[in-house]
């Protein structure tokens, strides 16, 4: 039953990891509905690698590119280091709360998380109306003060449910980038964010975890994997045509419906 309820998860994972809804709220008010007991080593942000395989997927030849051309092309090396300073506000602030130790608490507050997709869905409806107009148009030739402003609204993902994807596009939005190269440039800037919080995971807790928390792992991985790959193109889609209104409502009602159920069900 419990690889069943990792799948299902892994699901849940892949189809909203890239979408601004905050798909570790989504896993953990899921968690706590089924009575799903983490396997180890923090399901939650191992699978979390499998959605971010996806863009590495589907952007391969994109990026294998630009990692081969970084000694001769301008472009490439401007668009590495783009990444790199959006991605080190991330590092700084996750070694400080990690070493708080207040990590656990966080992600165990429900009530905190579900305000966190309310608030978070408001500034949400609130920055895709009222955006100024967009003068970046491409996800690999932003300047560094963008990158920078981009990767600082990223570190608002350290609360559960603000979401890491949610908070990015925000940020891509007020640095007047427009919504194609937001959202690419946001999934480039989790593969360095996600691999990181992976890597500092697995070398806490993979002595610990058993052949059937690794089975486990796998199965939500693995699912999170092909979900993603799902998701990510129409997504794109989806919002060069109609912008972020329904994600921010979709976080309220989620929010709004996660605290009715915890003070009115779970206890």
């Amino acid at each position: 039953m419990h690889y069943l309820l990792a799948a299902l998860l892994g699901l849940i994972e892949g189809l909203t990891e890239f979408l601004p809804v905050s798909s570790t709220a989504h896993l953990l008010i899921a968690e706590k509905l089924m009575a799903f007991n983490d396997p180890g080593g923090n399901f939650t942000v191992m699978i979390q690698l499998g959605a971010i395989l996806a863009v590495v997927v589907l952007y391969f030849a994109r990026l294998w590119k630009a990692v081969i051309t970084l000694p001769t092309s301008a472009d490439s090396r401007r668009f590495a280091i783009s990444v790199l300073v959006a991605f080190f506000p991330a590092v700084v602030i996750g070694v400080i709360v990690k070493k708080s130790g207040i990590l656990g608490a966080l992600f165990d507050n429900v009530p905190l998380i579900c305000g966190a997709l309310i608030v978070g869905g408001v500034a949400l409806w609130a920055v895709d109306k009222y955006a100024p107009k967009p003068v970046h148009h491409d996800s690999a030739k932003l300047d560094i003060k963008t990158s920078l402003l981009i990767g600082l609204f990223q570190c608002l993902a350290i609360i559960p449910g603000m979401s890491r994807s949610g908070s990015t596009l925000i940020g891509a939005m007020v640095a007047k980038v427009d919504k194609t190269a937001g959202a690419e440039f946001s999934f480039f800037l989790a593969i360095p964010t996600m691999l990181g919080a992976f890597v500092v995971e697995f070398a806490d807790s993979h002595k610990e975890l058993t052949s059937d928390q690794y089975s486990t792992i796998a199965i939500g991985f693995l699912v999170a994997f092909l979900s993603a790959l799902l998701v990510i193109k129409p997504f794109i889609s989806f919002v060069q045509k109609r912008g972020y209104g329904f994600f921010a409502l979709w976080r309220v009602v989620v929010g709004v419906g996660g605290l009715v159920w915890w003070f009115g069900f779970a206890h």
